[in-house]
């Protein structure tokens, strides 16, 4: 199951590469997110990701992310930055910092668990 991921604040390309940077450090997540692939335009030379994959499955994953994207959201400098995310079947939400503690239900919402609704 795939779960796209974008940042939106002041530098998007910036706080993107630092998402993926903070997720890489997760045991559980190590090698699970990823840049999506960018697909230059005829007469580019390539473009820098604007999208993180994160590929889940079983064993506690999306919690293991939910709880690295509450952490990242919650350090002081990281106030203006808003984690979207997009779940398999399109469904998508937003977390930031006043919503952290809330990641892990937003975060199966956007995987269309209706449990997450609770």
């Amino acid at each position: 199951m795939e779960l796209q991921l974008w940042v939106e604040g002041d530098d998007p390309v910036e706080e993107l590469e630092d998402l993926a940077n903070w997720l890489g450090q997760e045991s559980e997540l190590r090698g699970r997110v990823k840049p999506a692939p960018v697909i230059p335009a005829q007469g580019e030379l390539g473009g820098l990701p604007e999208v993180l994959i994160a590929v889940l499955g079983g064993g506690g994953l999306a919690s293991a992310l939910a709880t690295s994207l509450g952490a990242y959201l919650s350090q002081p400098r990281r106030r203006s930055v808003r984690i979207r995310m997009k779940g398999p079947e399109g469904q998508e939400v937003e977390v930031d910092a006043q919503s952290a503690g809330d990641a892990e239900r937003l975060l199966q919402i956007a995987l269309g668990n209706a449990e997450g609704l609770q």
